[in-house]
């Protein structure tokens, strides 16, 4: 805990067929969230932020910075009130660790709908596909994260999955 106390978290907004996702990340856990957005207002931003860091919080880690690009400048002032760092990525770059993270849930999702029988998906489907995947990127243990047999998910919310229930 001493170690990896403070978390730095990575953020971006993702869309899937023009729906938007606000995507998070943090380094050295590789808790991931997704959550659905109506706008992308400063509001909103910051009521999701602020759920994301609330359930750090419950369980003894600090988010001290936050990693984004220059669509998140207009949230600098609330995040330092909350004590926590923006770091804003230059013009023309991206955080890496989020980008390969929405990578790979757009991945997951395409996957999930090859198997579907439909030719069109509805947005509240959209949304499932999206959640199902960060669910299951976050159950199993990754291999760089700071514990190697406990998966993010636990860390980060204290449920585990019973692999027995059928």
């Amino acid at each position: 805990m001493e170690k990896y106390g403070d978390v730095t978290i990575a953020i971006d907004i993702m869309a899937i067929n023009k729906i938007p996702f606000v995507i998070t990340v943090s380094r050295h856990i590789h808790f991931g969230t997704a959550k659905l957005i109506c706008n992308k207002s400063k509001t909103t931003i910051m009521t999701l932020i602020q759920q994301v860091v609330r359930a750090y919080h419950a369980r003894g880690f600090r988010v001290r910075n936050i990693l984004g690009d220059g669509g998140f400048e207009c949230i600098r002032n609330s995040l330092a009130d909350m004590g926590i760092m923006l770091n804003v990525a230059s013009r023309n770059e991206h955080v890496p660790e989020v980008e390969r993270y929405i990578r790979t849930v757009k991945e997951r999702v395409r996957a999930i709908a090859s198997i579907l029988p439909f030719r069109q998906y509805p947005p509240r489907l959209i949304a499932e596909m999206v959640y199902n995947a960060v669910f299951w990127l976050n159950t199993f243990p990754h291999k760089d994260s700071v514990h190697a047999t406990i998966s993010p998910r636990t860390l980060i919310t204290g449920l585990g999955i019973d692999y027995n229930k059928g």
